[in-house]
């Protein structure tokens, strides 16, 4: 894009089985049983694709999330499904939740680079340092590693994985068969990392990726979050209820770039929202009171433990939540904790309320509106300093996504806030993102 083009925005449809409602497998409207079907998700990624968004954007984690008896939990590997549907797209980015701290470098950098080169340029890395102490114990671990050590771990696992994709210099293939050279001498080369906690030779065993790297993508708000993704990141999803609070987030965050050598541009920030469409806004409000009476409060009163860090079992859905531990006490999601105590202190909501209120977003913005109504709210949100764009979060599936690209997107593209035709071919092209330079060219 020109320095005089008109400033677009970004979206991502962020896929969750039968949509992120958490009563959205009851609803008639989805398809449950079809959670492990690749054809659903293909048909997912193709309606995307129609709507020109920037990418997919699958979330994970390494234990099962929920109780199976009341949710449509569970379901594919991101790294396995993407691969699929890269045969099925052509243009649509394909971004991939993995965490630093259950995995090894080499294995993520690979499977990253294997990921580029079968999307020729489409892959993006979600970077998470994982949350809760379920998935240390599918690991060996009693307790959940210190929040703190989490994010220094992470660290410099990207700066292994960095160091494996640039590896492979970019000319270092040249299939010379008369001299009977593959690869020139020096053209691949051991990194020889002895850190803290990783110890990696390398090279990679995957040549250098249409990319380069993959885009960088991180999810966390905590202070340790912000610093990270202001040193690392290339786009950010977060969660804010309020334009206020959008607005401090993202002023925050682009103020941390500089220290690091970075430009405003250099990272794009993309608030999630469930957008609940109706052809008039009381059918809006009315679908999602339907959702919100399919709710099971067995599920959701597990979910909000979690997210606080106490146990709510046994208390009265109608009663307030009790005394809350401290941000700084939290060793799981701390910003997601404080967006939701915040939220039930600031409009006095009961659990029952709470419960209702996080059905769709889990602690991001849930709007029911009109197309027209959807629209205003993400070209304000973009139009005053809160946002890139958006991490669209469909409430149900397949109708909420065909809904949103079918209504709401011509809508967008007619105020020339989003773009009509893709004009790039990779995820970094359709954020406007350089290449990353691998190292320099072989001489002679």
């Amino acid at each position: 894009m020109s320095a005089d083009a008109p400033r677009q925005f970004h979206l991502n449809a962020f896929l969750m089985n039968a949509g992120h409602h958490d009563a959205a497998w009851r609803h008639p409207r989805t398809q449950p049983e079809r959670i492990t079907d690749l054809a659903y998700f293909q048909e997912l990624a193709r309606t995307a694709e129609r709507g020109r968004l920037d990418s997919l954007f699958l979330a994970d984690g390494v234990a099962l999330w929920g109780n199976a008896r009341y949710n449509a939990v569970g379901g594919f590997e991101p790294l396995t499904l993407l691969s699929a549907l890269a045969v099925a797209t052509e243009h649509i980015g394909l971004i991939a939740t993995v965490s630093t701290t259950f995995n090894e470098p080499f294995h993520v950098a690979r499977k990253f680079a294997s990921l580029d080169h079968l999307s020729d340029g489409r892959a993006g890395w979600n970077i998470v340092t994982s949350g809760n102490v379920a998935e240390s114990r599918n690991f060996g671990l009693e307790e959940h590693p210190d929040h703190a050590l989490r994010y220094e771990r992470a660290a410099e696992f990207l700066d292994v994985t960095r160091q494996l994709w640039d590896s492979w210099h970019d000319d270092a293939v040249v299939v010379d068969r008369e001299q009977g050279v593959y690869s020139p001498e020096g053209a691949v080369r051991p990194i020889g990392h002895r850190g803290k906690h990783f110890r990696v030779d390398g090279p990679l065993n995957v040549q250098r990726s249409p990319q380069g790297h993959p885009l960088l993508v991180q999810a966390g708000s905590s202070e340790d979050g912000k610093e990270f993704a202001a040193r690392h990141a290339e786009a950010v999803f977060t969660a804010q209820q309020t334009l206020a609070d959008g607005q401090t987030f993202y002023k925050d965050l682009k103020s941390r770039l500089a220290k690091y050598g970075r430009t405003p541009d250099q990272l794009k920030i993309l608030p999630g929202i469930c957008p609940i469409l109706g052809a008039t806004e009381a059918e809006a409000l009315a679908l999602e009171d339907e959702l919100t009476g399919l709710q099971v409060p067995e599920y959701g009163l597990q979910q909000l433990s979690g997210m606080l860090g106490t146990d709510l079992s046994g208390l009265p859905l109608d009663g307030p939540l009790p005394e809350l531990p401290e941000e700084r006490d939290i060793n799981g999601n701390k910003s997601r904790f404080t967006l939701v105590a915040e939220l039930a202190h600031r409009e006095k909501l009961t659990i029952r309320q709470l419960i209702a209120r996080l059905g769709g977003g889990r602690g991001h913005r849930v709007v029911a509106g009109t197309p027209e109504q959807i629209a205003d709210q993400l070209e304000l949100w973009f139009a005053e300093g809160a946002a890139d764009g958006f991490n669209i979060m469909p409430p149900y599936l397949p109708g909420g996504l065909d809904d949103f690209v079918d209504q709401v997107v011509p809508l967008l593209q007619d105020r020339g806030l989003f773009r009509t035709e893709y004009t790039g071919r990779t995820l970094r092209e359709h954020y406007g993102l350089p290449r990353p330079a691998g190292r320099p060219a072989l001489a002679g």
